[in-house]
C-alpha cells in the first residue's frame, strides 16, 4: 500500500509525494472518486517526459474532461551526497550535488489513476 504522506527516492531523477486532497468545495465538477495530488521534482531535461508519462495514464485530467493536462510547476534546486553503495544517475558517491529542478503538482482523482500514474514516474 502507498502511503500518501510519504517521500521516497522513485530514482535520483524524480521523487513524489501523494497527498489525498478534498477539492469539493473548490471544484465545479462533482466525482465519487477520491482525488490526490501527486508531486514530484524532476530536473529540467527530464520534466517533459516525466509530465507526458503521467498524464498519459489520465492524471492531470479533472472531472468531466473539461480540463487536461493541468499542473503546478515551481522551479528550485534540489541538493544531495549520494552515499556508499549508490549508483547515481548525476553526482558522485559523497559528493554534494545541487541540480536545478522544477516541483510538479498533478491531479489525479481516483485511486486507480494515482497508482498508474507513480507507475509511470518509476518507469
Amino acid at each position: 500500500m502507498i502511503n500518501p504522506l510519504a517521500s521516497s527516492n522513485l530514482t535520483r531523477r524524480t521523487q513524489k509525494v501523494i497527498i489525498p486532497i478534498n477539492l469539493t468545495a473548490a471544484m465545479s465538477t462533482p466525482t465519487p472518486h477520491p482525488r490526490y495530488k501527486l508531486i514530484f521534482t524532476v530536473p529540467h531535461p527530464s520534466l517533459a517526459a516525466c509530465k507526458a508519462a503521467v498524464y498519459a495514464v489520465g492524471a492531470g485530467t479533472y472531472p468531466g474532461g473539461k480540463y487536461s493536462r493541468v499542473c503546478f510547476e515551481v522551479p528550485g534546486v534540489g541538493e544531495f551526497v549520494p552515499g556508499e553503495g549508490a549508483v547515481p544517475n548525476i553526482g558522485s558517491v559523497g559528493a554534494l550535488e545541487r541540480v536545478e529542478e522544477m516541483r510538479v503538482e498533478i491531479l489525479c482523482v481516483g485511486r486507480d489513476v494515482m497508482v498508474k500514474a507513480v507507475e509511470a514516474l518509476k518507469r
